[in-house]
């Protein structure tokens, strides 16, 4: 995780949306352990309370889970369940606003997704 914090939201909420990162593209895989609190704060220099902040909102959501002792661990289907969440929030809020844009610009849209499809292609290179 790059400690690249910005001012848009709070810091805790920076590191449970990087956690999310992680996790979406198999960095930190279902049943796998969480770096601990103390690691984490001790690395990009957070106060610990920080952390178990984002530590927390996460549990709060189902996506990991406190083993007493232990630590925190991915639950099972977490990624499932982020990447419906993500798909819904994407077809919700930020697909009729990139629509908006491609009419507003004169963007044919067969050249678009011929344009997509031309990333997707050197991506999977």
């Amino acid at each position: 995780m790059a400690a690249d914090w910005n001012d848009n939201q709070p810091i805790y909420r920076q590191l449970r949306d990087k956690v999310v990162g992680l996790i979406l593209d198999d960095l930190l895989a279902e049943g796998n352990a969480l770096p601990s609190v103390r690691n984490v704060a001790a690395e990009y220099q957070l106060n610990p309370i920080t952390v178990s902040k984002a530590y927390q909102e996460l549990v709060d959501e189902g996506l990991v889970e406190k083993r007493r002792g232990l630590g925190m661990f991915v639950l099972e289907g977490a990624k499932s369940r982020l990447l419906e969440a993500e798909r819904e929030q994407f077809m919700r809020a930020e697909l009729p606003a990139f629509v908006e844009r491609v009419k507003r610009l004169g963007i044919d849209p067969r050249k678009l997704l011929d344009k997509i499809e031309q990333v997707g292609e050197r991506e999977d290179t």
